[in-house]
């Protein structure tokens, strides 16, 4: 990944306290095929509870008081299929639009999407289903009084190490170990005013597979990203493990709320 023009941002997009952000946008790509979760359906049509991750995903922004519209990056040959799924689930107002070939190329046809008269957006993981309204709306919070970009994160409840990569299942030598308390495990939905994003994606050039983290394409172009609390309940669905967990959420949440 590489920016296209040395320059740094410091631009006005950053706004400032009671910044005009217009309406909110959440743009969730849900292009991938979830590899880590095994052969099969993408994980984003993965069912939790007997519906798809991605339909938890889009109800659970589109109940945040601050969303205005929900658009979803489906694959670039499923789009249809996508958009069925989410019409049987009671989702007609959700915008579908064919992604690209990586994350990256996914978020930036979402954005490219977006009406006019959007100002803030939200980019959110399909296999984050289980994010609470509230989280959402801290994020849209933020940025609507004026941060350039917002993540919401957990402090790091582990020692975290960093090793010289050995691969093959051998031996890593340890070469450093971070302070713990200046640490923070990111979450999405991850907020931006809508001039910043744009730039990142205008100006970081795809390398690869592309970035998976759009709070870093705003940090690379020289515009400071905050962190807001996040919840435990937004973690990522990657493994089977992580299935079996959000099962006993989802269960406990039908138990205790009614979904």
């Amino acid at each position: 990944m590489s920016i296209e023009s040395p320059e740094s941002s410091g631009s006005g997009a950053s706004g400032g306290p009671g910044a005009d952000r217009g309406r909110t946008a959440v743009v969730i790509p849900a292009a991938g095929r979830g590899v880590r979760l095994g052969p099969g359906t993408p994980k984003a049509l993965r069912p939790l509870g007997g519906i798809p991750m991605l339909v938890h995903a889009v109800r659970a922004t589109a109940r945040a008081r601050a969303v205005s519209l929900v658009v979803v990056v489906g694959p670039p040959d499923g789009s249809a299929e996508v958009r069925h799924l989410l019409d049987e689930h009671g989702l007609e107002d959700v915008e579908v639009v064919p992604g690209g070939e990586t994350r990256q190329d996914s978020v930036r046809l979402g954005l490219d999407a977006l009406p006019a008269d959007i100002g803030a957006v939200l980019v959110h993981d399909a296999a984050r289903p289980l994010v609470p309204a509230d989280t959402v709306d801290a994020v849209a919070a933020a940025v609507r009084e004026g941060a350039p970009a917002v993540v919401p994160a957990l402090p790091v409840a582990d020692t975290v190490k960093e090793v010289e990569p050995r691969g093959d299942g051998a031996a890593e030598p340890v070469t450093g170990t971070p302070d713990r308390s200046r640490l923070r495990a990111v979450q999405t939905p991850q907020g931006f005013a809508r001039e910043v994003l744009v730039e990142a994606h205008a100006r970081v050039a795809r390398e690869g597979e592309g970035a998976t983290d759009d709070a870093g394409m705003v940090e690379r172009i020289g515009v400071e990203v905050v962190v807001v609390p996040g919840h435990e309940e937004a973690f990522k669905v990657t493994r089977p493990l992580d299935l079996v967990l959000a099962e006993a959420v989802l269960a406990r949440r039908r138990a205790n709320v009614g979904y």
